[in-house]
């Protein structure tokens, strides 16, 4: 996984009320199994690669760490669903003991498939008693904690399916192909919205839920710059592409264009060029044309890069980028919405648009500690530091997210050459 590793505590943060605890546990619980619902039992084992999980691994891994983190140290009488999970179903957690090695949880098929589902059930059933009781704020924290870090394998696992589901010559669909109505899209070019700059306080507050690489909250001079009004398109990348974007050393970082030249890019991921010349793509709606006015998507960093570069343009700083959006409703295409693909930005006169949803946006920067950081203590707060190099910062969340889960602060990152996300790009200037 390589999300933000969720922040037990913050000083000013109140732990949330029981009612409202038990209600998000089954609201996020109950989407889980959702969205594992048109699997099959082989769908759901496959591993496509190594930087990706199986659907039943992302259901039993959450599953996994409500009861090791909460049940087994805080419901008396407890009893453990299967004492090998404990192997099987760990991460990244070196105190908590060894684990499947991660570029084989495919191979584990077995327990099936109902065997996790009876695995949650199980598990909910705990949680629902210990639930009832008036939790202590460091607990009932974790259990928040816990609601978060499922969330986040809910995107991965539809981003882990869509890849596998790609390397299918039969291009299966996970979601009925039907089309999916946008309204009136803008198909014009993108204006450039000036912002002011100056010292500004960026990072999260300690009110409510974070994780912890989203503060301490500090100060950082931000210069005045301009901010395109909605991310790159489809139509755009293609330009990108005729123009010989790919074939052009002098666009790209070294590490991007060793990239490019080892695995052979010329269009982002999924992308395929059929006979008559038109653009088809995957996604989890099965193949399907690659709309024109949508948001390019399944592009790496390096990509990004180039194409900013290509546009006489570069990718906005992660400041800039929360900067812009203080104040906006955390609104989009998020995956509640049913859709599971970026939609074209809609018609609008003034402001910024598609900042939420849709995609994840590329920035400039990397994924670093903020001043004064300290990881939380004990095993949750184990792997976030250790993923503070070779990493870049993305923002806004995706058309895969659910919805409820970003924040302004909120920082996403991956290596520079990751495609199988659902990122895409918003273009920045200096003023």
């Amino acid at each position: 996984m390589h999300f933000s590793t969720p922040h037990v505590s913050t000083p000013h943060a109140a732990a949330p009320q029981s009612s409202a605890l038990e209600v998000l546990y089954q609201a996020v619980r109950a989407a889980s199994r959702h969205l594992g619902a048109p699997l099959s039992d082989a769908d759901a084992t496959v591993q496509s690669m190594p930087d990706a999980s199986p659907a039943k691994w992302h259901l039993a891994h959450t599953t996994w760490f409500f009861e090791t983190m909460i049940l087994e140290p805080n419901l008396r009488d407890y009893r453990v669903f299967d004492p090998r999970f404990n192997f099987l179903f760990n991460s990244y957690y070196e105190t908590i003991g060894a684990r499947q090695p991660r570029p084989r949880r495919g191979m584990l098929t077995r327990p099936a498939l109902d065997v996790v589902l009876a695995y949650r059930d199980h598990v909910d059933a705990a949680m629902a008693s210990l639930l009832q009781d008036d939790l202590a704020p460091a607990l009932a924290a974790l259990v928040e904690l816990g609601c978060h870090h499922e969330q986040q394998h809910q995107e991965l696992l539809l981003t882990d399916i869509l890849h596998l589901f790609a390397q299918n010559p039969l291009r299966p669909a996970y979601k009925d192909p039907g089309p999916a109505a946008v309204g009136e899209t803008d198909g014009g070019s993108p204006r450039n919205r000036t912002i002011d700059g100056g010292i500004v306080d960026v990072g999260h507050d300690g009110r409510g839920f974070a994780f912890d690489s989203e503060g301490p909250q500090h100060r950082v001079l931000i210069e005045p710059f301009q901010l395109a009004d909605r991310l790159v398109t489809n139509a755009e990348w293609m330009a990108f592409i005729a123009d010989g974007g790919y074939a052009n050393p002098l666009l790209w970082l070294s590490e991007g264009w060793a990239k490019v030249k080892a695995e052979g890019w010329a269009a982002p991921l999924y992308w395929e060029r059929r006979d008559d010349g038109e653009y088809w793509s995957m996604t989890l709606r099965g193949a399907q044309p690659v709309d024109p006015a949508a948001p390019v998507t399944h592009v790496s960093y390096f990509e990004a890069d180039a194409f900013a570069t290509w546009a006489g343009r570069r990718l906005p700083t992660e400041f800039e980028w929360e900067h812009a959006v203080r104040g906006a409703p955390v609104q989009g295409n998020f995956a509640d919405s049913g859709r599971l693909r970026p939609k074209p930005a809609q018609v609008a006169e003034h402001g910024l648009r598609q900042m939420y949803g849709d995609v994840w946006e590329w920035t400039r920067s990397a994924f670093a500690p903020y001043p004064r950081f300290r990881p939380v203590e004990g095993a949750v707060g184990e792997y976030n530091g250790k993923f503070m190099c070779g990493q870049f910062v993305l923002r806004g969340g995706s058309c895969v997210t659910p919805a409820g889960h970003v924040r302004p602060t909120y920082r996403n990152f991956f290596p520079p050459d990751a495609r199988w996300q659902f990122s895409g790009l918003r273009l920045a200037g200096d003023a």
